[in-house]
This record gives structure tokens, sequence and C-alpha cells, in this order.
């Protein structure tokens, strides 16, 4: 016989079960009377009365008088954002105790164990895949009224990063997560890949802020959630605020404290010092004005399932453009899973240096004819990648698993990021697949695994090279990613057997041949090194080429007409470098060439500009390596000696580090060379790099 255990864990109190009506109701009808309340409620207008006052001294409605004729209606309700989420937690223990009874009633009757799983909150609820899965927005009618009310509250506007985990966590990609983690599920998280009740989870989602922000709150705030101009989102009843001990989560989560991983560089040099959790309130999503009818939430894919009748779905991540061997590999999951195909690639935030999305996208639809209409179908994903390897394979997994799916496919390396600072690879080949092993049952969603696709061009298709039984005898053709960067950059020929015609016509578009680009020359060095006279001899030997519009961003020049208000503290010299590395991006996106040069002693700010700038071109860091020594010796304006005196602070150099460049494209040494010779070698190194015809 099916017996329950512990079945008081999930029971709930006549006074919860009493609220949790009273908040649903007047959130569904926030302008009803108090009798028809009452009523729909099932107490007396004395009984709503006392449960209206303890709700108002406990923030969670504010009651307002209603103007109108209606005498019957005096008054109108809203909840607070804090009502808000106290709705979202008895919404949890109100159905897990209906749940329970449920249990027991088919115990009692059969005596055997009810067919549904017996999960214990309301975003993991659910039979099957097609079933709807709660969101954590509030009603339209409410979200209005938090509109008006958010006006008063803290606000923090959130990175591209944060927008992309607060839409996830609002429509429920992100389940069974309520908000942003608390410390204790952080931590554990962190060490275990567990939240504090037990559930696997695998990727630390937190709200990242500065110490000064943190500083300001109390615990039990509300804050209201803003996008980057200013609109709000959403609103965070703040339960925790922590100093995260970064160096251990780097090394647990991302298997080592190395900044050649982009997500342990941006740990330590981009994301915020201190951590905020508590749960969330949403009131609107994030808005996306591109691609918009292929963007769906997880209840809207359930939804297009349900109506397609696609019991099973088969899950294909990607952040890259679809080659053939894409194709193939699609092709053969459906077909061993016998599973419909939902193509979902990743258009938030991916690896630096990627294609961007909206080439992607153009990308996909170009080809998705190839594939079966029936049986075929695309969503976009607004996930901030970590390029976390085998965790993050398990946290896509979760992630699809919530969108519906029910297979998933693995492939080799899913999510790494290339090489660590060693030049190994951070993850081995087939490490995803494994730990996505491990967790497949728990997480309730199947693994596809896949190996690396090659073509066998005597029977002129795509196997799994390690299928390859006769490989001695036949001739196994690839292209890397490397390898087919370098053919759009120098406008070669890539084969069809590589890719469809439709999709490197695209890349096209967007990668022209190197010499048609745009691209930025960063030259950094001590102050009276030669940057800025050896970025004039350029200038005027590029424009003498034409071709390409030619702008120089002299640090001089730039701090006179863009960053007049700065000073010279660390925090301004490194805003005044981000400029310049902004208005180079922009350059380099549009088809010029912008020549930098500033001091810029800080490898973390410079390495932020390289990733600026390489979304759009070429970036060709050019190390001054003048000695100190020499360019005391030139000080034409006595700064050196003003800054060896004291009575310059935080001179590079003299009071104040400079972080040489570990890997520059080009170190150049002015002592003894003259101008136009040193302008000659960077012209050359453009040379050989493609970016200006020889």
């Amino acid at each position: 016989m099916y017996v329950l255990s512990n079945p008081k864990t999930s029971l709930i109190t006549d006074e919860e079960g009493q609220l949790f009506r009273l908040l649903r109701h007047l959130d569904m009808a926030p302008d009803a009377s108090q009798r028809t309340i009452a009523s729909a409620i099932g107490v007396s207008l004395g009984r709503l009365n006392a449960q209206l006052r303890l709700a108002v001294e406990a923030g969670f409605i504010k009651i307002s008088e209603r103007a109108g004729p209606d005498r019957r209606q005096r008054f109108a309700y809203a909840l607070t954002a804090r009502g808000a989420a106290e709705k979202l937690r008895l919404t949890d223990r109100f159905l897990a105790a209906k749940f329970l009874e449920y249990q027991m009633l088919h115990a009692e009757l059969t005596g055997t164990r009810p067919g549904l799983t017996p999960l214990s909150d309301r975003t993991t609820f659910m039979q099957n895949n097609l079933a709807p899965i709660p969101e954590l927005y509030v009603s339209s009618d409410s979200a209005q009224k938090l509109k008006v009310e958010a006006a008063d509250l803290v606000s923090w506007d959130l990175t591209p990063r944060q927008i992309c985990d607060l839409e996830l966590l609002m429509n429920g990609g992100f389940s069974p997560l309520k908000g942003f983690l608390s410390e204790e599920d952080y931590d554990g998280v962190v060490e275990n890949m567990r939240l504090a009740d037990g559930k696997l989870w695998v990727m630390p989602i937190t709200l990242d802020v500065s110490e000064d922000f943190a500083a300001k709150l109390e615990p039990g705030q509300d804050i209201a959630l803003r996008d980057q101009e200013g609109v709000i989102l959403a609103t965070m009843t703040v339960t925790d605020n922590w100093t995260p001990n970064k160096t251990n989560e780097a090394e647990k989560v991302f298997g080592a404290d190395d900044q050649a991983h982009p997500a342990v560089h941006y740990l330590h040099n981009t994301a915020g010092a201190v951590y905020l959790g508590g749960p969330i309130t949403g009131i609107q999503p994030p808005m996306h004005y591109d691609f918009r009818a292929r963007r769906d939430t997880p209840n809207e894919l359930r939804a297009y399932f349900r109506k397609m009748g696609w019991r099973k779905v088969v899950a294909f991540q990607t952040r890259n453009p679809l080659h053939r061997a894409h194709q193939e590999l699609t092709f053969r999951a459906a077909r061993e899973a016998q599973a419909n195909l939902l193509i979902h690639p990743v258009v938030g935030m991916t690896k630096p240096g990627d294609v961007d999305h909206f080439t992607r996208v153009r990308c996909y639809e170009a080809v998705l004819d190839k594939y079966p209409t029936s049986t075929t179908s695309m969503s976009l994903l607004p996930l901030a990648m970590r390029m976390a390897g085998p965790r993050e394979a398990v946290w896509h997994g979760q992630i699809r698993k919530n969108y519906g799916v029910t297979h998933f496919i693995v492939g080799r390396d899913h999510a790494g990021p290339g090489s660590n600072s060693q030049g190994e690879d951070f993850y081995g080949p087939y490490d995803a697949q494994d730990l996505f092993r491990q967790h497949e049952e728990e997480m309730g969603i199947t693994m596809v695994p896949f190996k690396h696709m090659v073509y066998v061009q005597e029977r002129a298709q795509y196997e799994p090279f390690d299928e390859i039984e006769d490989r001695d005898n036949v001739t196994i053709l690839n292209i890397s990613g490397t390898e087919l960067r370098r053919r759009l950059s120098e406008g070669l020929e890539i084969p069809e057997w590589f890719s469809f015609p439709e999709v490197v016509s695209e890349l096209r578009k967007t990668k022209p041949p190197r010499a048609q680009q745009g691209f930025t020359v960063f030259l950094t060095g001590f102050s009276g090194s030669g940057k800025s006279t050896i970025a004039n001899a350029m200038m005027v030997k590029l424009m003498e080429m034409g071709g390409r519009p030619v702008t120089l961003l002299d640090g001089d020049i730039v701090r006179k007409n863009l960053s007049s208000e700065l000073g010279f503290s660390k925090e301004h010299r490194d805003l005044n470098i981000l400029r310049i590395g902004y208005v180079a991006s922009e350059i380099t996106k549009n088809g010029g060439i912008a020549i930098c040069a500033p001091i810029a002693p800080y490898a973390v700010t410079r390495r932020k500009v390289r990733e600026a700038v390489e979304n759009y071109g070429a970036f060709v860091e050019v190390h001054v390596a003048t000695s100190i020594e020499e360019c005391e010796r030139r000080d034409r304006k006595g700064l050196y000696k003003l800054a060896r005196e004291g009575k310059i602070k935080e001179f590079t150099g003299i009071s104040d580090p400079y972080d040489v460049p570990a890997n520059p494209e080009l170190s150049i040494d002015t002592e003894g060379a003259d101008v136009d010779n040193c302008a000659h070698q960077v012209i050359l190194k453009l040379e050989s790099m493609g970016l200006i015809k020889g």
C-alpha cells in the first residue's frame, strides 16, 4: 500500500488560506465592493474588515478612496510589491496542500501511489511537458498599480545579463526559482549544485550590484528593477545582501579561477561586488523589437506543442549559424528520439566575438525550408550564457524542460569557452554529456548525445567521426570555426559540402573581407612614449591610401572634447578609456578606421575595449614600449618632474602602475627610431593581417 511520508510539511493553515483567497481576489477584482469580496471568499463583512486591516498592517495591500457616485464601492484595493510576492508564496502552499489532499484520497481509495509526480511547488507542478506552468507576473491591473507604487522605490538599472536572467525568472524559464538566489541557495548551488531545499539547480542566478547601492538597503526592503532606459520590469523584496567569494565561485562553477574564461573575467571585472537575493514580482517583460514572432515564453511553446500534438520534442541548442553538419546532427537526433524538432538558439548574451544574433537568426530562417515544416519549429531563447561547459549543459536541460521539451541534444564540448591560459581546453570533449547523464532522470528530460560530425567525401555525407571504421581509407573533410572565420575574412571560397549558400551569403554581408571591414588601432604606452606622434603619422598614411574614413582619438583630444569633466582618478581614467572604446567600436561597426592613442594603463580596461570593438571588426593593440627613463628625458611638459615631487598624484609609471600588454599584435620601441619608420611598422602589420591592401 502507498503510504504518505511527513504529510504535515505541505499543510496550509486556516489563516494562510484566508489570506491567500483575499489577496487572490483583490488581485483579480481590485474595484469590487466589500460585500462582493466577502461573498467571494466566504467570510462575513466583519471578518473581511479584520482581514483587510491585518493585510494593510503587514504591507500587503493599499486601500484608497474611490471617486464616484456608487457608495457601495467606496474603496479600491491594490496589492503592494510585498503583497504580490506573498500571494505567489501562498499559491505554492495552497497548491501543495490541495495536492496532498489528492494523494491521501488516492491512497485511501486505491492503496497505490497516484500517477502524478508529487512535487511541492507551483513552478514544477505539472503532469507533462504540455501543461501550463505558472509565471511570476501579476495581473495587468495589479501591474499598472505597481508601476505607480514603484515610483517611490529605490531603483536598480539592470545590466544586459541581468535583464536576460530576469526575463527567464518571470516567464518560468528558470523554474523552480522565485527570484534571485538567497545566500543560502547560492552557497548550495556553488558547492553542490542544489538549492537549500535540495532541488537541483546548477547556475548561480544573483543580482550583482555595487557596494554603494547595497549599503543603502535594509532587510525586507522592496526595490524596483528597471531596464537601461528606466522602464520598470519587476519589483524585488531584498532578503539577502552579501559579499561573495568570487574566487570560490569561479573554481566551483567554471572549474578554474582563470580569466581566460569569459564568465570568470566578467565575474571579477564587470559584475558588482555585492549580491542581492530575494523574490521578484513580475510587472512586464523586457521589450524586444526584433524577431518578435520568433520569441516564445515557456507557456507559449507548451501551448504550441499542445496544439500540434507534439508529445515528444527534441531541442537543439546553438549560438552559431547552422551549417550542413548541424542539419545532419539534428536530423539524426530527431530520428533517434522519434521526436519533433525544436531549433532553440540563444539570442541573449553569448561568447564575446560570436556572430551577432541578428545575423544568426537570418541564417536560421534562410535554412528552415531545408527541414520538414510539419515536424520542425524554431523559437528564440533570451539566455545570457556563461559558457560553463558541463554545468551549462545541465542548466540548458533544466531550461528546456521548462519550455516543454522532452529531449535535448548535447554535443561535443557543449558550451565550452575554448582554451585556458595554458592553451588547453577548459573542459573535456564529453564532460558535459557525462554530467548531464548523471542528472538526466532527476531533471525529467532525455539527453540525445552526439559526437563530432565530419564529411566523408567518398560517401558524400556527414558521419560521427568516432563511428567511421574505415577512416584510414576515406577522405575526411572538416572546417573549424577558426578556419571558417579566416575564409570569410579573406574572401575565400566556402565549399557547399560545408555550408548552405544562403548561410554563406548572410555571413558575407556581416563579415566582408577584412580589407573592406572597419578596424581599430589602439596604441598604448607611457606618457611621452610617442603614441600621439605615431598615430598622427599613421592617420596621414591611411588617408593617403583612401577607401575608408579615418578618425584619430588621441588621449588629449578626447579629454578636451569628450571627457572634459573627468579627473585623473582610476575610476575616471577607466571611464575615459571606455568612452574612447565605445566611439572606436561605432567607427569600426560602420566600416571606418579608428586610431586611438591613450595611455590606457590597465589591462582589464583594455580588454573591455577589445571586446567591444571585436564585435564589429579587428582590434590591433600596439604597445609603444618606450622605457620610462626615455619618456622622462623627453618630458617637454614637465609632468614627470611634478609627479616625482608629488605634485601630480596617481601618475602612470611613477605613482600608479602600468600593466604591460601580454600579447599585443605589435610592440614598438621608439628610442632611436624615427616616427616614419614606427608608423610604417604598423602599416606593414595591418597589411599582414589583411586589413589593408599592400
